[in-house]
């Protein structure tokens, strides 16, 4: 993503107009745009005359159109975005009021005016986006005999780039015919995989399935490269990672991303760290030794006692949150996020909920938090106080 332009005040009023570079910040976007925002961007707008004589005709303009947010719909398998609502400033092809529908495009600015003022974690969606480095940290290839998914990893979610069929004989029939098939299903790998990376990057590369397909595949990929003479190819080698899975479908990525060979080469990634996080909440939690508590109210309550702060307090919540129709419960977790990282002095990861962190967290309500110090009656309702009737005066 890149950023035209930034106008906020102090106030958390301003506008900022983005470009979209890739079809990862269509995701970025709809984190950022929520209902009652101004987005104003460019659409395609039927538009029907009446001629003189009483007939009519409709043709398609091109038009800048501003509306006030309703609702976003994000395709995350195609990475588009579809914001609607109804359009909050008149032009020459539409009225206020009328609804329409923007579809962000990749390479087209388009401008944000957030309704309730731009907070701490808005800005922070737009730096985090705009941010040069950021990109895929890592690509898994799960795969059994046939079937191969190429997944890619980054800050906010994994994406499942292709899945790729390639029908091949069983081991009974014509081996000649087998190994040609296999021989195709591993080039159709190869060449879909070196078409979605940069070969220029060292980024892991995990290969998984049962049995020795990754094994073999990976073989494939080195042979190529040496008869190739595909010096990049060849210098990939040690970011490869063959792991085993228990099949070949994109489920499987969940198993393989525990296996310690996978925490240990991704441990410098976010994806890892805030993995490694959730990981240790859950195991307090296990050991219900008091310092792991979920759940808004309780949550709150530790916030409130200080025990997220300083010296190992860390704040767990989903990006979904920030999503609500609701104003309210919006600004009840900025001002949360806020307390805890500005005020107490405590760590906050807003996990992505396209993450396998991030719908774990889910499970819990969204979020969690992990304790500086034990306490153990968050979730105990305070008793009402017996309040007694005063005599009525004489």
């Amino acid at each position: 993503m890149r950023l035209i332009k930034q106008n906020i005040e102090r106030d958390g009023s301003g506008q900022v107009t983005l470009y979209p570079e890739d079809p990862e910040d269509m995701w970025s976007a709809y984190n950022l745009i929520r209902p009652n925002d101004l987005l104003r961007a460019s659409a395609l707008r039927r538009v029907t005359t009446e001629s003189a004589t009483g007939s009519s005709s409709s043709h398609r303009v091109h038009t800048t159109l501003t509306i006030r947010v309703r609702s976003t719909n994000f395709d995350a398998q195609a990475s588009t975005l579809h914001v609607s609502g109804q359009v909050a400033a008149e032009n020459d092809f539409t009225k206020v009021g009328q609804y329409h529908t923007l579809d962000l495009e990749l390479h087209r600015n388009f401008t944000i005016e957030k309704a309730e003022g731009w907070d701490s974690v808005s800005k922070g969606i737009v730096a985090e986006a705009c941010n040069a480095k950021r990109g895929a940290s890592a690509w898994a290839v799960i795969m059994s005999e046939g079937i191969a998914n190429i997944a890619m990893f980054t800050g906010e979610r994994t994406v499942l780039k292709q899945r790729i069929n390639v029908p091949i004989p069983g081991k009974k029939g014509d081996g000649r015919a087998r190994d040609r098939a296999v021989e195709r299903f591993f080039s159709t790998i190869l060449e879909i995989l070196l078409r979605c990376i940069d070969i220029g990057e060292a980024l892991p590369i995990l290969l998984a399935s049962p049995a020795y397909t990754a094994s073999n595949f990976l073989k494939f990929v080195m042979d190529t490269a040496t008869r190739t003479g595909n010096k990049q190819l060849l210098a990939q080698r040690p970011n490869f990672l063959p792991v085993h899975s228990s099949t070949g479908q994109y489920h499987s990525l969940a198993e393989v991303l525990k296996d310690p060979a996978v925490v240990s080469r991704l441990k410098d990634t976010r994806y890892a760290r805030e993995t490694a996080l959730v990981d240790k909440f859950f195991e307090l939690m296990r050991k219900d030794d008091g310092r792991a508590w979920y759940g808004p109210g309780e949550v709150e309550k530790a916030v409130d006692a200080g025990a997220v702060g300083r010296g190992g307090g860390v704040l767990l919540i989903n990006n979904s949150l920030f999503r609500s129709l609701d104003v309210d419960v919006r600004k009840r977790w900025v001002a949360l996020v806020d307390r805890v990282r500005d005020v107490e002095g405590g760590e906050v990861k807003v996990l992505s909920s396209e993450h396998e962190s991030g719908k774990r967290l889910e499970g819990l309500g969204g979020i969690a938090a992990i304790l500086t110090y034990p306490i153990f009656d968050l979730d105990e309702d305070k008793p009402e106080e017996d309040v007694q009737e005063e005599p009525a005066a004489v």
